[in-house]
């Protein structure tokens, strides 16, 4: 059965879904700055494995809705999307799997919907319970002392801001980008940290030039620029302007486990993996219900498109060893 795009409407909103096999459900859910494509290489193999797959455009992304105002894209909001697409395909229950902020949605929407959501897959960022101060107080203090630099995720607070950087060069700011946290371009030790912006700088400042990632062919880079060049980055980016909001939101859910079966794979030079080690650690409390965990050697950010083979057997063995649904 061949891969058929389709819209869904979903609590008010639309959602442009990719859907391949029958079976039971798994959700799949993409992170910034992606889009369903992501989940090109796992679609066939989860339909053949005998799995209805889904992968979503995110609100906000492709052709899904883009609500105008900014905390329409915090955390339950998202939920509120997976729960309504899994409705609008007449099912009860899903697998979901996420990654990157798909990761975090997909874990929340387990958490907040356990009954929905029977089992949560977890990709590059590992599962961090709500918790600690607020959000935007920690990431002020990652910059250097002194002001000298400035966490992308305070980076990209202000609206507008990233915007003006990344608009007039869509398709060469994604490509830096996607470079940056690629196991064959990032840059190497000692080199200043894509993470964060110099003062007076800009995020692409420390990009990589002169080569696109191994898993990056043109036709790839193609696909992901006509689309934010079409949908333009605010959506994508109103993701992060929402993280105090979703601190605040979920504040009943502190500390809270997710108890459903779950997978967590990570790429071994991935900064979410090395700066989150200890939320790893802390997995035996955190996802008690943790079937297996896996960590990548060599590989970067962008998992399941950087190894696809390696992630898809993992996904693949694990759905075999779930409940029934």
């Amino acid at each position: 059965m061949a891969a058929q795009h389709r819209l869904v409407f979903a609590a008010g909103r639309r959602i442009h879904l990719v859907e391949q096999g029958a079976g039971p459900l798994v959700l799949l859910v993409h992170g910034f700055p992606e889009s369903w494509y992501s989940w090109r290489h796992q679609l066939p193999v989860l339909a053949a494995a005998g799995y209805r797959a889904v992968a979503v455009d995110v609100r906000g992304y492709g052709r899904s809705s883009k609500p105008a105002e900014a905390d329409a894209y915090r955390m339950v909001e998202l939920v509120a999307d997976n729960v309504a697409v899994v409705r609008a395909l007449g099912e009860e229950s899903a697998v979901v799997v996420g990654h990157d902020w798909g990761a975090a949605v997909a874990a929340n929407s387990a958490l907040l919907w356990p009954e929905v959501f029977r089992a949560v897959g977890l990709l590059s960022v590992p599962y961090t319970p709500r918790g600690g101060p607020r959000p935007s107080d920690v990431f002020a203090q990652l910059g250097g002392g002194g002001g000298e630099e400035e966490f992308y995720v305070s980076y990209f607070q202000e609206p507008g801001r990233a915007e003006a950087e990344i608009e007039p060069d869509v398709r060469g700011w994604l490509a830096g980008f996607y470079g940056a946290l690629s196991a064959d371009t990032m840059p190497g030790p000692g080199a200043p940290d894509p993470h964060f912006v110099g003062s007076g700088g800009t995020l692409r400042d420390r990009f990589p030039t002169g080569r696109l990632p191994g898993w990056l062919g043109e036709r790839d880079l193609d696909v992901y620029a006509a689309e934010f060049e079409r949908t333009g980055l605010t959506g994508a980016l109103n993701r992060y302007r929402n993280m105090d909001r979703d601190w605040e939101d979920l504040a009943a859910y502190d500390g809270a486990p997710i108890t459903q079966p779950s997978l967590f794979v990570g790429g071994g030079l991935d900064a979410s993996t090395t700066w989150l080690a200890d939320a790893i650690e802390a997995y035996p409390v955190t996802l008690p219900g943790l079937v297996s965990s896996h960590i990548l050697d060599g590989c970067g950010h962008w998992i399941q498109q950087e190894r696809p083979e390696e992630v898809n057997r993992l996904l693949v063995d694990w759905l075999a060893g779930l409940p029934a649904a």
